[in-house]
């Protein structure tokens, strides 16, 4: 499950920790946001960041034969 969570402190700091997201792709999803909230002053990756999405692929072959025996 993807989250965004937000902390808001109150002299105006924004922390935000973002979770579910594997890879770079984080920081296209929070682009946006971090637009309107102003300056990021700090970014700190997590290990979803560095992992990556592995996919499986699988090729099934079936013959048939015919026999007219």
């Amino acid at each position: 499950m993807e989250t965004l969570e937000f902390v808001i402190y109150p002299d105006g700091r924004v922390q935000e920790k973002v979770t579910g997201i594997v890879g770079a792709s984080c920081a296209e999803v929070t682009a946006a946001i971090e637009a309107q909230l102003g300056e990021v002053l700090k970014q700190e990756p997590t290990s979803e960041y560095f992992a990556s999405v592995v996919e499986q692929t699988a090729t099934a072959t079936t013959q048939a034969t015919w026999s007219e025996w």
